[in-house]
């Protein structure tokens, strides 16, 4: 990252940072923003509210086009990488837009590939969501198609089906987020001004100088409710620099 910005400086064009739902490095850096290295700092996987997205598998998709941009990523590893993604995408709306009917579907095949019979329809997606089945076993389904061979996608297809609803979950959190994460907090703004802190909240923000409000927020013993004052000075602040 520091060798990224450094050619960034160079190029007079701005610095580079992954969020913290984007990479670890991105918790890392904030982290040490925001609390300091008063005590030696490690990385643990507990450090991040986002883990669930952060993981081995996926670290492609969340971050090869943004190394792409940055001009990290060469034409032979891209090339690879929307292979891929493309795959993977292409697989799900496939599952996704194929259905088994319990009307249609033999006892048999249903009780050697699910375990038991199906009450009703369901596309091919929403059976991989279950934790018994597997893609492989599920595509020997009468009617189900061709099969993915690469394991790579078969991994992301497997892994996106049976954790859909807590990544949709996370999601959320990070959008809800994101409204207020970002919002940029003047360089020189006075705490004393912000009304309704307390002394030691005051002090806190006046010594770590966060550079959003979500810095802002995770610092040591800074409340939602202190939070909720920044943004209410934030907006006013902001009113009076527009009339």
């Amino acid at each position: 990252m520091a060798g990224i910005n450094a050619v960034r400086h160079v190029r007079d064009e701005s610095g580079w940072c992954p969020k913290r739902n984007e990479a670890y490095l991105g918790v890392l850096v904030d982290d040490l923003i925001t609390r300091g290295v008063s005590d030696p700092y490690r990385m643990f996987t507990s450090r991040a509210e986002y883990r669930l997205s952060l993981r081995e598998d996926n670290a492609d998709l969340r971050l090869t086009e943004q190394g792409r941009v940055l001009g990290l990523v060469d034409d032979a590893r891209w090339a690879a990488f929307c292979k891929k993604r493309d795959a993977v995408a292409a697989e799900q709306e496939r599952l996704k837009s194929t259905w088994v009917n319990p009307k249609i579907l033999p006892a048999e095949e249903a009780l050697r590939v699910l375990g038991k019979s199906i009450e009703h329809e369901y596309n091919l997606f929403e059976l991989l969501r279950r934790p018994e089945i597997s893609y492989a076993n599920l595509l020997t389904l009468p009617g189900a198609g061709n099969a993915q061979t690469d394991p790579l996608v078969v991994e992301q297809l497997e892994i996106s089906a049976k954790y859909q609803g807590y990544i949709d979950r996370q999601a959320e959190e990070v959008a809800k987020s994101g409204s207020y994460e970002s919002a940029a907090l003047p360089v020189d703004l006075d705490y004393n001004m912000v009304a309704g802190l307390s002394n030691e909240v005051k002090q806190k923000l006046a010594q770590h100088k966060p550079q959003t409000i979500g810095q802002a927020s995770r610092i040591q013993g800074i409340t939602p409710a202190a939070v909720s004052l920044l943004l209410i000075h934030l907006k006013r602040h902001n009113l009076s620099r527009a009339a």
